[in-house]
């Protein structure tokens, strides 16, 4: 493994670039931020709020979860997220235009309800996304979550999942008809069977949401964002695990990477021949890479 880029400000949402370098954003420091291949840390834009998962568009602007802002706890050099900060009204979709740096908000309701804390994404190839809201954490209650699609020019956003528990990484397998998601609190996988372009077809009860359980983490184990290998394995970050979770979607299978940092929050594919993966090492503010064993599954439009 190799470090990257140190002194960052919780990143997350990394996107490997064609020209070597990765998009990040800083949620701490409110920033869409690039890393170059010589570790240079540059600001791209400046996006109030939490900016959090993130990915490339079919426009060519980066497309950013804004979870609407976090309180954070220092300890020393390290910090955590912890509760809501003053002046929180709400999170939203945010996009970034990368010659410009101009931000600007395309969604930050449904159905009449505010998102409360739009967390990871990924692209289709039909002209939308899928994106989780992780809701928001207080000191006495908390927000139940949702997975939900939406265009990509602003025209149409749906709720299709039902209510989840801090629903948090999501990625789609490889023939595009499984929408994988990770919930944090529970630890669990989740896999929800794709009908159409921003429809799943929901299982019944006893089904808490509508999905099926690919697999779990014992212990205090948590799950954070993910990516799919080319293979169609799950490779999801784990909070507290300090590990990145293989998972096999057919046996549940789970082999851990070790990395070392108590909040390994992302990971995504790049380099030549998607075998680089670069991984969010938010606790101690660092970006790191290492050579997985096989390529990662190639998005759309990145």
């Amino acid at each position: 493994m190799k470090i990257i880029a140190t002194g960052l400000r919780f990143p997350e949402g990394p996107i490997a670039m064609r020209d070597g370098s990765v998009l990040l954003v800083e949620i701490e420091r409110q920033t869409l931020t690039r890393v170059g291949l010589d570790g240079q840390v540059d600001v791209v834009a400046q996006i109030p709020g939490g900016p959090n998962g993130a990915a490339l568009g079919p426009d060519g602007r980066v497309y950013v979860c804004n979870n609407g802002g976090m309180g954070w706890t220092r300890e020393g050099a390290k910090m955590r997220p912890h509760g809501v900060p003053p002046g929180y009204e709400g999170g939203g979709i945010d996009v970034v235009d990368l010659s410009t740096g101009q931000v600007r908000r395309l969604y930050d309701s449904c159905n009449g309800h505010r998102l409360k804390g739009p967390n990871d994404i990924v692209f289709d190839g039909a002209g939308g996304f899928w994106f989780t809201d992780l809701g928001k954490r207080r000191d006495r209650d908390m927000d139940r979550g949702f997975v939900y699609w939406a265009r990509a020019d602003g025209s149409e956003i749906r709720e299709v999942s039902g209510a989840m528990l801090t629903p948090n990484g999501i990625g789609l397998s490889p023939d595009g008809r499984m929408l994988y998601v990770a919930e944090t609190d529970t630890g669990r996988i989740w896999g929800f069977e794709i009908e159409a372009p921003g429809k799943l077809r929901l299982k019944a009860w006893p089904s808490p949401n509508g999905g099926r359980i690919i697999a779990g983490l014992g212990g205090y184990g948590r799950f954070d964002s993910l990516a799919i290998a080319s293979s169609g394995n799950i490779c999801a970050a784990t909070v507290e695990g300090c590990s990145i979770a293989e998972i096999s979607p057919l046996t549940g299978l789970v082999r851990h990477h070790h990395v070392p940092d108590m909040l390994t929050t992302n990971i995504c594919f790049g380099g030549e021949d998607l075998r680089i993966a670069y991984v969010t090492l938010s606790h101690t503010g660092q970006l790191a890479a290492l050579e997985w064993h096989e390529p990662g599954l190639r998005l759309f439009h990145g």
